[in-house]
């Protein structure tokens, strides 16, 4: 029997069982959960989704800073009109990663349909859940595509933040309709007054627009329901027209492959239709569509202006880019203008720690490149490190929470390199044109980095930053800023007690330990958010480490000219600390072409050789110490340092400096 039910289990039969009410076998309690995944949205009652036309479906997201409730809000939104079952359990409901749950902030957009009757009228509404970080501002600017409205909302107590300002901008670019929330009045220090005209002074929103709610408690939350179904208008779409689906975001599930988001700009979809991606130009079969509720329920159809999810048979992680259009097959349609592509600001090389998980490495970051659309990848090799990759991220928490996911979701260990910033150099050498076939070049690694002989300038990425700070902190963050070199381009006080700053910075100057100092100057209550703002000249160089005069390339930098000499030296300081004695004395040097700006001396490990001498001559003595030195001195000009592997890693690992 034991011999039976395991041949049961590898099949997914059902077990014999007394009762008729036996379970599928993937639904018994002691198989694990991923057992369940192929078998999660069967037997689920499909939803009718003709009920729901086009003038009742309302698509919204909820966009905020880090922190002021939009997670929370999103819970009380599910909880009212009962797509989840009411307990204290419901706590970021939509955050489904474990970095989420971890760190308390949103990463990922989520999506989910909720069902609402109003004035006896029963309403489709879309939520999209949004990050509220700046790494994650694209997230962002993809959930409004599929958006006719945003929920604004504001922390009662901390006012508007740096990253509310952008997010306003991004849906006031976008044409949407904007409802004001102030969330959070139940705590003890809330002054929703002053944040309505804040909101007033800066968006232009009348102050009797603004709602007030305390989205943990549930205080008028059903009033925001009732505004979003008023004043954000449905799509503007027709289901007579023919299928226009635009993917903007997709998951890979081992048992069904790519789940593809989707949000229907025209025409319908149901199961066993024949459709074709408008990029890959590769005809699939529909196998399932429906909502996320947040899980996915499957449905008959889905119609135009609906959001759902599509399951096709899609095997491989490229098939599913995100932007791209679906269609039926053979009625072609104009596709859709997608997104634009994101803009890595941050470059860092990842390698496998051991070079024989290369393939699994490989495999697992095209899984979550796929999740995560927004992080450029291209093959890279170090003669350290072996093969590997250089990664492009939108900022350092979006660099930390990517190598996150690929431990927790795939178990992957990788060496992560310091952050660097992408450099251009405008060719003055004729050779060189011709080599590159162009007279600007894009650096991203110190290797590629050509001499300053052949280069009539470098250029260096700028960002422009908005800080909003108490006022009592102003004179602090003017010097921080202009310890970083940057430019101050304006100040304006949005209260009595609030700065708004804006400052042109070098991106280099604030991808590494910026966010934290100021945090740490304001005691925690500035925010700081930025945004590209194109490449200015510089006086940048590429400093070399050498190592009793030899140069280790894993190890150069690009640098401005300023910052050199104490980078050098903390380089030269950190790895007189990682690479190990030898028999005989290493000069580690940090240099500048051929000027030396910084050194660290390792001394040798070294006989005591006057031991034996017990009083008598000094010249024996001297002797000894004479003979000794000429040995060192021999045995250094024949001898090779070799960096250990982990004293790469150790060094060339992201630190904060000391």
């Amino acid at each position: 029997m034991a011999l039976a039910g395991r041949a049961a289990l590898r099949w997914g039969a059902r077990l014999p069982s007394p009762g008729p009410a036996a379970a599928p076998l993937c639904r018994q309690p002691w198989l694990p959960a991923a057992c369940g995944r192929p078998y999660s949205s069967r037997g689920k009652e499909e939803i009718d989704m003709s009920t729901y036309p086009v003038e009742s479906i309302r698509n919204f997201s909820i966009i905020a800073h880090v922190d002021h409730g939009k997670s929370t809000l999103a819970d009380r939104l599910l909880e009212i009109t009962g797509t989840i079952s009411k307990t204290d359990r419901n706590k970021q409901v939509l955050d489904k990663l474990q970095v989420e749950r971890e760190r308390g902030i949103t990463v990922k957009a989520q999506s989910a349909s909720l069902f609402y009757n109003h004035e006896g009228i029963n309403y489709l509404l879309n939520l999209i859940d949004t990050p509220g970080h700046v790494d994650f501002s694209y997230e962002v600017s993809r959930s409004l595509s599929a958006c006719q409205g945003v929920i604004l909302v504001v922390d009662a107590n901390e006012g508007i933040q740096a990253q509310t300002v952008a997010n306003f901008y991004l849906a006031f670019e976008a044409q949407l309709s904007i409802i004001p929330v102030i969330n959070k009045i139940d705590l003890k220090n809330a002054d929703p007054e002053r944040v309505e005209k804040q909101i007033e002074k800066l968006f232009d929103i009348p102050t009797d627009e603004c709602i007030r709610i305390s989205a943990k408690q549930g205080t008028n939350v059903e009033k925001v329901l009732q505004k979003v179904i008023e004043k954000i208008p449905p799509p503007q779409c027709n289901t007579a027209d023919p299928l226009k689906a635009l993917v903007f975001d997709s998951t890979f599930d081992h048992y069904r492959g790519v789940i593809a988001n989707i949000a229907l700009f025209g025409g319908e979809i149901a199961k066993g239709q024949k459709i074709v991606s408008a990029h890959t130009k590769k005809r699939y079969e529909v196998h399932e569509v429906g909502i996320l509720t947040p899980n996915e329920q499957p449905t008959h159809k889905l119609y135009a202006g609906q959001v759902g999810y599509l399951i096709a048979g899609m095997k491989e992680v490229t098939e599913a880019q995100i932007g791209d259009t679906l269609f039926l097959y053979k009625q072609p349609v104009e596709p859709l203008p997608g997104f634009k592509s994101a803009k890595p600001m941050v470059f860092a090389g990842m390698y496998p720690i051991d070079q024989t998980e290369y393939n699994n490495l490989k495999s697992a970051l095209e899984r979550l490149t796929l999740n995560d659309s927004s992080v450029t990848v291209h093959r890279d090799s170090s003669l350290a490190l072996g093969a590997g990759w250089r990664l492009g991220f939108l900022g350092l928490l979006h660099m930390e929470v990517f190598n996150q996911r690929l431990e927790q979701e795939y178990n992957m260990s990788v060496i992560l390199t310091a952050p660097t910033v992408p450099y251009k150099a405008v060719l003055s050498s004729a050779k060189l044109i011709k080599e590159y076939g162009k007279d600007r070049i894009t650096i991203i690694n110190p290797a590629q980095f050509p001499d300053k002989f052949s280069v009539s300038e470098y250029l260096e990425p700028t960002v422009l930053g908005t800080i909003v700070t108490p006022h009592e902190y102003i004179g602090k963050i003017i010097t921080l800023c202009q310890d970083r070199r940057a430019v101050q381009k304006d100040l304006l006080y949005i209260d009595e007690n609030r700065v708004m700053l804006k400052y042109l910075f070098p991106l280099n100057e604030i991808v590494v330990d910026f966010y934290d100092a100021l945090k740490s100057l304001s005691s925690g209550y500035a925010s700081f958010d930025y945004e590209d703002a194109g490449y200015q000249s510089a006086d940048l160089i590429k400093m070399d480490i050498l190592l009793n005069g030899n140069p280790v390339e894993e190890l150069a930098t690009i640098i401005h000219n300023d910052k050199a000499y104490a980078a050098g030296k903390l380089l030269c300081e950190r790895l007189k600390e990682t690479i190990p004695r030898q028999l005989f004395e290493i000069a580690i040097q940090a240099a500048i072409g051929k000027k030396i700006i910084a050194r660290e001396t390792l001394k040798p490990y070294r006989k005591n050789v006057v031991a034996k001498c017990y009083g008598g001559d000094i010249t024996r003595r001297m002797k000894l110490l004479r003979r000794q030195a000429e040995g060192k001195k021999l045995m250094r000009k024949i001898g090779n340092v070799e960096v250990p592997r982990d004293a790469f890693i150790r060094v060339l690992k992201r630190e904060t400096d000391k």
